[in-house]
């Protein structure tokens, strides 16, 4: 499972100052890039990923995340700021729980010689705990949770009551 860090570097890719080699307005253009809007939605992610790995076509910015990535991974996330730092674990965390085996095929994409696992091991380490430490943390009940208890316990207890 290691391997999977490989994917942070796909993600500075879209988010990170640039490192040689790497047009820096192809990157920067994507500073305000809705990463939320693409981890929350299956089918927009999907097309991403299969982007990445030639099974799909590319958006515009698929294209140039999937143009920079080998140049992201040979120059990590020195540059980075704590926005794109922050954006990129968010990734991470995501497709570590809701979408492991694409980590995986990434991974083998990406760093077949698993040259850069060490690189990037620190990050990983880092995103696997606090992964790990939510996917452990009871869910809060939203008040649509509550009401439909109380809706199911009051609809019980009328039910249980004699009838006249």
């Amino acid at each position: 499972m290691k391997s999977v860090c490989v994917f942070a570097a796909l993600v500075v890719a879209c988010y990170a100052a640039p490192p040689a080699g790497v047009d820096e307005k192809l990157l920067s253009k994507y500073d305000n890039f809705d990463v939320d809007r693409v981890l929350n939605n299956d089918r927009v992610l999907a097309n991403y990923i299969k982007c990445l790995m030639d099974e799909g076509s590319c958006t515009n910015e698929g294209r140039d995340l999937k143009k920079s990535i080998p140049d992201v991974l040979a120059g990590g996330c020195d540059k980075c700021t704590e926005k794109q730092k922050s954006v990129t674990e968010k990734v991470i965390k995501h497709l570590i729980n809701k979408r492991p085996k694409d980590w995986d095929r990434l991974s083998k994409k990406y760093d077949p010689q698993g040259q850069y696992k060490n690189k990037y091991a620190d990050l990983y380490e880092k995103v696997q705990k606090e992964a790990a430490k939510e996917s452990k943390e009871p869910s809060k009940p939203t008040k649509d949770t509550k009401e439909t208890t109380k809706v199911t316990k009051d609809t019980k207890e009328s039910a249980k009551a004699p009838k006249a």
